[in-house]
């Protein structure tokens, strides 16, 4: 498909502000019926998200959520285990390594499902997904600062929150959908093991 007639080109950058790990730019861009506009937008490094099921003897599955206090919209939050990418670091052990840290859970089977671009109009992030099995529970090993819940529900649940507007976070709301669909059949995922490196502890 010929994208010519959509695509904007980039004609000069001006980074606005740094921070930690957020950059702001403001870039000056040609159109393509050839006038000219700016664009604002964050460049962020990436993160991946973790959808982690518990089975018990009976066959009967669980989802590991948590509950976050995220201050952008001043309010406490139910997510999927999620965290940004460390520069140059690999995309399942990131996942490896947060589900640990945020969870104490280490998976001996692990799937990426997909890509998800959160914020397009205004931002560079994409998370990669990912869903873990056969969990070990540990100590987890929170971030100095960081403070969250860590909790268990079924996918029913799960997916009453996001009908009622429990859940509103995106990536969570994504994820349930693909975990929706993959507990039916509808969308099967290819397992396998863990990485041979252990997460960072």
């Amino acid at each position: 498909m010929d994208d010519r007639h959509l695509i904007e080109e980039r004609l000069s950058s001006e980074e606005l502000v740094k921070g930690h790990f957020l950059h702001a730019y403001r870039d000056s861009v040609r159109l393509p019926d050839g006038a000219t506009t700016t664009r604002e937008y964050i460049v962020h490094p990436g993160a991946v998200m973790i959808v982690p099921l518990l089975e018990d003897e009976a066959g009967v599955v669980r989802v590991v959520l948590e509950r976050q206090f995220r201050y952008p919209v001043g309010r406490v939050m139910v997510e999927f285990p999620a965290g940004k990418l460390d520069a140059g670091e690999d995309l399942q052990l990131c996942a490896q390594r947060e589900l640990f840290e945020e969870t104490g859970y280490c998976a001996n089977e692990w799937a990426r499902v997909g890509m998800l671009h959160p914020v397009i109009s205004y931002s560079t992030e994409f998370i990669s997904i990912w869903f873990a099995r056969g969990l070990t529970p540990g100590e987890r090993q929170l971030d100095q600062g960081e403070f969250l819940d860590v909790f268990t529900a079924t996918p029913a649940e799960l997916l009453r929150w996001c009908q009622d507007g429990t859940v509103t976070d995106g990536k969570t709301l994504t994820a349930a959908l693909w975990l929706q669909n993959y507990l039916s059949g509808a969308w099967p995922l290819s397992w396998h093991p863990a990485s041979l490196t252990l997460p960072a502890g």
